[in-house]
């Protein structure tokens, strides 16, 4: 099968860590040991979110005499991609010795006019208690929301059109390597009326990228892996329930928070509807079991799988 997995920010930083390379370093290898086994038997694409880091590197570069401006986010994407997909890189292939594995700095078409940038919605960076969020709002210029207990920075997230590199990444996966791109939703771009691309100030949701990227390669499977076990109906409630095995109409007709578990439905429902092909979300340390059926939410057009006896 073609596989693409759409890894949580779980796999590189957990809440409540501090966002050392070498705990980042730590968390990836454990993730790897999971997709390599994946790698061994489907051809394999794995995407990355990115946002506790971009925020780091967006608060030095705020904080930093020597620029007369910040860096913008579409630079900041890119030093991310290529930072966590070395990362990526070389731990998949001191897992996978004698397979290649590219990882991919990637850009993302939106649109110009798209209606996100004036009203901006996706977390990047760390947590804070509200009052130190206000006071740095205040020193840069953030825009800042709750985001459960906690507060964070927010920046606009327009929706993603297409991954530029994805013939690429299509002839990459012919010749049997394994591809990391797309990290954090893939560096977001435009193009001017002479078909010219240049950044812009945003970052893309990368689930939505990813089931994207899953439509357009033909993935037989869209994996969204991070560190809850299924999705929860009535999640928070006494009546909270694990959702097994779904369909996107009957995800859609329920309600779940925009800026955590929303996307992740979104994303799933929308690579379902448009291929008829299998999405899930359930716990990195399960993909095997997830992709199997056996674990995890499992979304399809019936609401069952495997549709044969045979993966």
């Amino acid at each position: 099968m073609r596989v693409i997995v759409a890894l949580g920010g779980n796999a590189l930083l957990r809440r409540g860590q501090r966002p050392d390379a070498e705990t980042q370093k730590d968390n990836l290898r454990h993730a790897v040991r999971t997709l390599a086994a994946l790698a061994e038997t489907h051809e394999l694409v794995i995407t990355h979110g990115n946002g506790p880091q971009v925020g780091v590197l967006a608060l030095e570069s705020a904080s930093d005499p020597n620029l007369s401006r910040p860096y913008p986010f579409d630079t900041l994407g890119a030093q991310t991609q290529g930072m966590i997909g070395y990362w990526m890189q070389q731990a998949l292939q001191n897992a996978l010795p004698g397979r290649q594995v590219l990882a991919v700095v990637t850009q993302t078409l939106v649109s110009a006019v798209d209606p996100a940038f004036d009203d901006p919605t996706k977390f990047v960076g760390q947590v804070y208690e509200e009052d130190e969020a206000r006071k740095l709002a205040a020193e840069f210029g953030w825009t800042v929301k709750p985001d459960g207990p906690y507060w964070r920075r927010v920046v606009p997230s327009p929706a993603p059109q297409r991954v530029v590199e994805t013939r690429l990444i299509r002839m990459m996966l012919r010749e049997g390597v394994v591809v990391v791109c797309a990290g954090g939703g893939g560096i977001p771009v435009v193009r001017d009326a002479r078909g010219r691309l240049t950044g812009v100030e945003a970052v893309i949701d990368k689930d939505l990228t990813a089931s994207m990227l899953a439509e357009a390669l033909e993935c037989d499977a869209f994996l969204i892996l991070t560190d809850v076990p299924r999705v929860m109906r009535d999640f928070g409630t006494p009546h909270q329930t694990e959702i097994a095995h779904t369909t996107p109409h009957e995800l859609r007709a329920l309600d779940f928070p925009a800026g955590s578990m929303g996307p992740k439905i979104e994303a799933a429902c929308r690579f379902v509807e448009t291929t008829g092909d299998m999405a899930a979300i359930g716990r990195l340390d399960q993909a095997e079991a997830v992709l199997a059926g056996a674990a995890g939410t499992i979304v399809t057009p019936g609401g069952r799988w495997p549709l044969t006896s045979t993966l």
